[in-house]
């Protein structure tokens, strides 16, 4: 008997889709890699700078969790999930969970992971081999899968990472990081996403209250100085102590300034490093960039380094 293909619903939960072409392009190349792909009914639609106005996006986030389809899928990221967070049906989104859909994205669905991690909507820490449900921080449709200038859509190891982390295959992501963190061993609750988003959620009910955990972050379009304040933020909120490790992604697309004078951002998490105790690794393949891993939002990881191969495992 033949396995059914995973059913796959793509959805647009944050900022306007501008042209429809990547939408269809990614559907059909998520049905090549072998999912049952649908477009959710509002995914398309346009108000202002969001996909709809927020009682749109909202109805959508809700049935696709009525669904419930083995994997939902942002179409981007952008803004508007932070305007949802107070009207959103947890328990709804909890259910999904629990009957097996795995949310993917990135970017501004770090809002709606964080949240549902804050509202225990994100699954269990430990919830088994071989299950994909819950929350991931990964590849979303128009970017990644539907590229005009690739002929798949988006890069190749994206894609297979992708495929193995919704079908239950997915057990760990590796990457190089700076010397000086061999035999660093920790594990914890791995969260987080993308910075300005966090930050964002910081002093709000939306924020998880996550202790001895793995804090990963990236951003883009934010000069170095920018994620340096960010970060002590988090530092003066005594959120960086409570962590076992930082790793970080990708920080992409800022401008340099003439008046940097060799500030950068190596010297700008230098700063940090000397401020805690937490390990603060770099190098991890995630963020706003072409080739990029998938990481399970909530659920209990071991971080792993030796010589500068870095290791995360769940």
């Amino acid at each position: 008997m033949t396995e059914a293909a995973p059913s796959l619903i793509i959805h647009s939960p944050a900022g306007i889709v501008p042209v429809a072409a990547p939408v269809r392009k990614a559907a059909k190349r998520l049905k090549a890699l072998g999912f049952a792909p649908e477009v959710d009914a509002s995914a398309l639609t346009r108000h202002q700078r969001f996909a709809g106005d927020d009682a749109t996006r909202l109805n959508a986030l809700h049935r696709v969790a009525e669904a419930a389809p083995d994997v939902a899928l942002a179409t981007r990221g952008g803004y508007g999930l932070t305007r949802l967070l107070d009207h959103l049906d947890w328990p709804l989104l909890a259910r999904s969970v629990e009957r097996g859909t795995a949310w993917v994205g990135y970017s501004d669905v770090t809002a709606l992971q964080l949240a549902a991690l804050a509202h225990g909507a994100a699954g269990p820490a430990q919830p088994g081999e071989g299950v994909s449900a819950g929350f991931w921080a990964g590849p979303m449709a128009c970017d990644d899968f539907g590229r005009a200038d690739s002929p798949e859509g988006g890069d190749d190891v994206t894609q297979e990472c992708f495929v193995e982390a919704v079908t239950g295959k997915l057990e760990a992501v590796g990457f190089r990081t700076e010397q000086g963190f061999d035999g660093v061993e920790v594990s914890g609750r791995l969260w987080g996403g993308n910075l300005a988003v966090l930050q964002a959620l910081l002093g709000t009910p939306h924020f998880p209250k996550v202790r001895n955990g793995i804090l990963f972050l990236e951003d883009v379009n934010e000069h170095p100085y920018r994620v340096e304040r960010a970060l002590l933020q988090l530092h003066q909120a005594g959120i960086l102590s409570q962590q076992k490790a930082i790793v970080l992604g990708a920080f992409t697309e800022y401008r340099k300034s003439p008046l940097d004078r060799g500030y950068t951002l190596k010297t700008a998490i230098a700063h940090l490093r000397s401020l805690t105790t937490t390990p603060i690794l770099t190098g991890l393949p995630f963020g706003h960039v072409p080739t990029k891993v998938c990481l399970p939002v909530g659920r209990k990881v071991t971080l792993s380094v030796q010589a500068r191969d870095a290791f995360m495992l769940w």
